[in-house]
């Protein structure tokens, strides 16, 4: 198994494991696959300096699973004029691989970016399920994170 960070030319992948994970769940029924893809192309050039993508590949150099890191800059203080965070999106594993540790390789390129980068905190929103994936890594529930949804 190989994990790296992704870049544009790994649009496709990318983007063909997010279609996946949408269809499979059934959030999303349309027909519109290549249009898709292109989207998400442009979409990925626009964002490379606050998304960070990250890919799993099999023995058989096919995309297998995915995790994102987005950074955010905060305001500076007197003291930590630079300062930023993260948040972790899209974690997906092709269904068939689950449990065989891709996630946890996966997560663990993330939080090493998140280090490399100097990050003050990550944040994950998680489906119930992945709860406790999330926190044999560490990530703890804070009550003082409070979110807003319209």
């Amino acid at each position: 198994m190989l994990v790296r960070k992704a870049t544009v030319d790994d649009a496709e992948a990318l983007a063909g494991l997010r279609w996946r994970r949408v269809t499979e769940e059934g959030d999303y029924r349309g027909t519109d696959r290549a249009d898709y893809l292109a989207y998400f192309a442009r979409w990925l050039a626009d964002h490379a300096d606050s998304h960070l993508p990250f890919l799993a590949f099999d023995g058989e150099e096919a995309a297998v699973g995915m995790a994102w890191l987005m950074v955010a800059e905060r305001v500076p203080t007197p003291g930590r004029r630079r300062r930023w965070c993260g948040d972790i999106q899209s974690v997906y594993v092709v269904p068939e691989l689950r449990n065989d540790g891709i996630g946890a390789l996966l997560l663990g390129a993330v939080l090493a970016e998140a280090r490399r980068l100097d990050l003050e905190h990550v944040t994950v929103h998680s489906a119930d399920r992945a709860v406790p994936f999330y926190q044999r890594v560490g990530f703890a529930p804070d009550r003082t994170l409070l979110y807003w949804s319209p």
